[in-house]
């Protein structure tokens, strides 16, 4: 079996207890590096001023090895808060409005790609796989090529790939296109993004489609598809169930005071439709008084990326429109909307999903939002909440049994909010189950399987998972 090297922008190294990051994804790639032995590389999240980055920090882990590097304040601010953040992350979430194109930005991209396949070069293996994600990293195969790595190359997109409209907009959108046919494999979250990537490809005269998922451009030959990602199902709803026990648990639970819980879940980004469902929470209840007084909506969302002017100024206006409709609606005993701007940990947001009759998952645009697939995990199968969802999420190319709505549409939002929180148990069940089955049957080691057996060009499942100990989670011990 050949070792496997990941790259990301941000690694999760094992803390000092030997416990790594909490995540469906972080578990699913180290169960696999545990496995075949292997390299996680990626920035450290420090910043050395204006200094050499110096040497890489390495950390051991039984056979993994976790090698960070530091950048300069300019790779920070051109690669990172500049053309990533500024620039494609926008782009990819339809929002050119916002999107801040430079050409200082966009070389300082390209060049700390270079820097990332330098400082990976020398630790490379000659029959490695290589495996890079998401959209900081995109011509980081082309850099390896062009020094000479003939290895298998894979990536997978974790956001949104645009419709050819919105990416062909993007100034340096060719350079971009053609460092993706570096890679072997390609990976998108749904067939959507799969089928943008090919009409920018045919838009651009670039190469040609031989068939459903394979691509030609010049001599290279590589396959695109989707790789729908999803969580740890098992694992998840066993934490859920735990949590059910704990005392914040009832602590919330006396605090509700019998009255039905409705949760959103988000990191704070303008992708994600906040202020638009707060605008429809507020619409559902003008609209059903009757349900004042015995509802909250519980809006739990962490500070992300403070240093963009746009995040900041999001944080406030989320903030203030929070505060507005608990003035204009709220009374001594009730709080319409409670507003948590910090993160929670995964056992305590497990419970709360599971005692939470409603979840609001509602993004203007997102790649997959493991949020829904955790909350339907979440759920008690007798009695089990309702997923409202936004159609342009991508979970909901899988999750169709959701309350699906448009989230641009406040007035049928609340309406939805209405029906399903007046949805009988019955219909409730049914919707869940089939839900379930989905996320128990391409859960995120069958996506992890998937996609390296399409790398290595062996499309027999792999037997990764057997490292693993009961329950599905990676306990690491750091040295």
């Amino acid at each position: 079996m050949s070792r496997l090297i990941v790259v990301s922008n941000r690694v999760p190294v094992p803390d000092k207890r030997g416990t790594a990051p909490a995540g469906g994804l972080a578990v699913a790639l180290q169960s696999a590096l545990a496995a075949r032995g292997g390299l996680w590389l990626g920035w450290s999240g420090k910043s050395c001023g204006e200094e050499d980055v110096g040497p890489l920090r390495s950390v051991k882990d039984g056979n993994i090895e976790y090698a960070l590097t530091d950048l300069t304040d300019l790779d920070v601010e051109e690669y990172y808060h500049g053309f990533a953040n500024r620039v494609l992350w926008p782009i990819c979430h339809y929002r050119l409005d916002l999107a801040e194109y430079g050409r200082r930005e966009m070389a300082g991209y390209f060049r700390v790609n270079r820097f990332f396949a330098s400082r990976l070069l020398p630790m490379l293996q000659e029959d490695d796989l290589i495996w890079i994600h998401d959209y900081h990293l995109i011509p980081l195969a082309d850099e390896l090529r062009r020094q000479g790595v003939k290895n298998r190359i894979g990536f997978f997109l974790h956001i949104p790939w645009p419709a050819p409209d919105v990416f062909l907009a993007m100034p340096v959108h060719e350079e971009l296109l053609k460092t993706l046919a570096a890679y072997d494999v390609i990976g998108f979250q749904t067939v959507h993004d799969r089928e943008n990537f090919a009409d920018c490809l045919a838009r651009q005269g670039l190469g040609k489609r031989l068939g459903e998922s394979k691509f030609m451009v010049g001599d290279h030959t590589f396959t695109a598809r989707p790789y729908p990602i999803g969580i740890e199902t098992e694992e998840f709803a066993s934490l859920a169930k735990r949590a059910a026990e704990t005392t914040l648990h009832r602590r919330m639970l006396q605090s509700l005071d019998g009255k039905s819980l409705i949760i959103g879940v988000d990191r704070l980004d303008y992708s994600k439709g906040i202020t638009q469902r707060i605008d429809a929470f507020e619409t559902f209840l003008n609209r059903h008084p009757e349900s004042q007084r015995n509802v909250t909506l519980l809006q739990i969302t962490p500070k992300s990326r403070s240093e963009v002017p746009e995040y900041e100024a999001m944080q406030r206006t989320v903030a203030e429109q929070a505060g507005r409709v608990n003035g204009a609606l709220g009374t001594v005993d009730w709080v319409p909307i409670r507003y948590v701007n910090r993160s929670l940990r995964r056992p305590a947001l497990a419970g709360l999903y599971r005692m939470a009759k409603l979840a609001l998952v509602t993004p203007l645009r997102d790649g997959m939002n493991l949020v829904a697939k955790e909350y339907v995990a979440a759920q008690c199968e007798e009695d089990p909440g309702v997923l409202l969802l936004s159609r342009f999420a991508g979970a909901a190319q899988e999750l169709k049994e959701a309350v699906l709505v448009n989230p641009y549409d406040v007035e049928g939002t609340a309406e939805a909010m209405a029906r399903s929180l007046a949805m009988p148990v019955e219909e409730r069940r049914e919707r869940w189950k089939s839900m379930m089955t989905s996320l128990e049957k391409n859960d995120v080691f069958a996506w992890c399987d998937t996609f390296l057996g399409d790398l290595s060009g062996n499309t027999a499942r792999s037997a990764y998972r057997t490292s693993l100990p009961q329950g599905g989670v990676l306990r690491s011990k750091a040295v």
